[in-house]
Formats: C-alpha cells, sequence, structure tokens
C-alpha cells in the first residue's frame, strides 16, 4: 500500500522550509508540493521510494499472460444447463 502525503506544501514554503520539508518526508511520509494551488510534486524518503520502485516494473497480469505458453489454447464452451429446482414461496 503506498502512504498518502500526509502534509501539503506551498512551493515558496517548500523552498524556505526545505530541511522541514526533508525532516517530515522521513519522519511523516511523503509530503505533498503544490505550485500556484496545483499538486506538483510529493517529496518521499529515500528507502520509501526505493522500495516502491521495483512494484512498478513489475509486469501487469495482461503482460504476463500474453507471454504465457498457453496464450494460444483454444476453450471450447459447453453448453451446460443447470438443473433447475422448483422451490414452494
Amino acid at each position: 500500500m503506498v502512504p498518502r502525503p500526509t502534509k501539503s506544501w506551498k512551493l515558496q514554503d517548500a523552498k524556505a522550509h526545505f530541511s522541514a520539508l526533508v525532516r517530515d518526508a522521513r519522519l511523516k511520509g511523503p509530503q505533498r508540493v503544490t505550485v500556484h494551488g496545483k499538486d506538483a510534486v510529493v517529496v518521499m524518503a529515500a528507502d520509501e521510494y526505493d522500495r516502491l520502485v521495483p512494484l512498478a516494473s513489475q509486469p501487469s497480469l495482461h503482460e504476463l499472460l500474453s507471454r504465457s505458453p498457453l496464450r494460444d489454447l483454444d476453450f471450447e464452451r459447453a453448453s451446460v444447463r443447470a438443473v433447475v429446482r422448483e422451490v414452494d414461496l
């Protein structure tokens, strides 16, 4: 699970208090920085970033199935009718 940024900093405040921004990112979790009121970047601890990078590089389920040796199997869909029972209501 990816942690949500805990605080939002205006760019000018982030520049003026950069050491506090870095400290908060390391101790409290990711810190969001905004420019003109819009999200611009997220500052996070290096160990958290290192943990997330391998997850982003993993192939998707679609890629895995596309590379499967069984990708060309043809499945026949046999129509199977389930037995219907009568129920008194």
